[in-house]
């Protein structure tokens, strides 16, 4: 019984030393332990940069080149349904939309006629809702909403991001969007703000737009997408006929575009919302 202990340490000190024995004695071409990766190389940075560059300029190209960056305004026609947790809720509304690079106006109405009953303007960080009632600033969740959206369009990250020495640019590889293999491309800026756009792999069109934001007062994560389908070529420009927004994962809304038309001719007070309080249908 005594012996017992002494033929385990005996044991035990023979599978010590062949495990030493085995590790210096290992093949040099064993693949590298967890420790020893390497950060990307600069060299690596730089062709993820290329690819993500080369990919939105594809893109740019695919929606129109020179026609779609240097458009003036854009104008649609179309119909809002309503969702909720992404369910519909069977509740459409019929809009008209004014588009430049720095303001917005969306005329809307729930009725069966051309008569709008509200009206939604946009222009720098003011958002202002008018209706028979008068003028007034929308909620400030709304105006932050909207505000958020038109700083991560795909127009803001080719325009301004992709301009901006400090944004960084990230090719992502290949994915899947809407069914649809894309290229994914993120743009990352000094902010550590970011937007991730997925790019049709033949068509080299925007399938989807992806962006991050955190609630300011839970704190929480919020994931904010576009999806683009239905594709039509309006005076040389690609213009998506169908846009869902999803938030969080959840269908909130699909705008269905009847007809769309570029540099367009607008009032001078086109985005004055005083101007547009005076002329709303009482």
């Amino acid at each position: 019984m005594r012996k017992i202990p002494v033929l385990t340490f005996s044991a035990l000190l023979l599978f010590c030393c062949a495990r030493t024995l085995r590790a210096q004695t290992a093949s040099p071409d064993a693949p590298p332990t967890a420790s020893s990766v390497s950060a990307p190389t600069t060299a690596e940075e730089d062709s993820s940069s290329k690819k993500a560059r080369a990919a939105l300029n594809d893109m740019v190209q695919a929606l129109g080149g020179d026609l779609w960056l240097n458009q003036q305004n854009s104008y649609v026609d179309g119909r809002i349904a309503g969702f909720f947790q992404g369910k519909p809720t069977g509740a459409t509304v019929r809009y008209w939309d004014w588009h430049t690079p720095i303001d917005e106006r969306i005329d809307l109405t729930e009725g069966k006629n051309d008569k709008h009953n509200w009206t939604q303007i946009f222009t720098g960080k003011n958002c202002w809702e008018i209706t028979f009632r008068g003028k007034n600033p929308l909620p400030k969740d709304q105006c932050a909403e909207a505000i958020r959206r038109r700083d991560h369009s795909i127009e803001t990250a080719v325009r301004v991001w992709m301009k901006d020495p400090s944004t960084v640019l990230m090719y992502e590889g290949q994915s899947l969007a809407e069914r649809h293999l894309a290229q994914q491309v993120t743009l990352l800026n000094s902010d550590n703000d970011s937007i991730t756009i997925q790019i049709d792999a033949m068509t080299h069109l925007p399938l989807r737009r992806t962006y991050f934001w955190r609630d300011p007062m839970y704190k929480d994560k919020n994931e904010e997408v576009e999806e683009y389908d239905d594709y039509h070529n309006i005076a040389g420009i690609q213009t998506p006929f169908t846009i869902t927004r999803l938030h969080n994962g959840d269908m909130t809304s699909q705008r269905f575009i009847f007809k769309a038309s570029y540099n367009v001719a607008l009032a001078p007070d086109a985005f004055d919302a005083d101007a547009a309080a005076a002329r709303i249908h009482k």
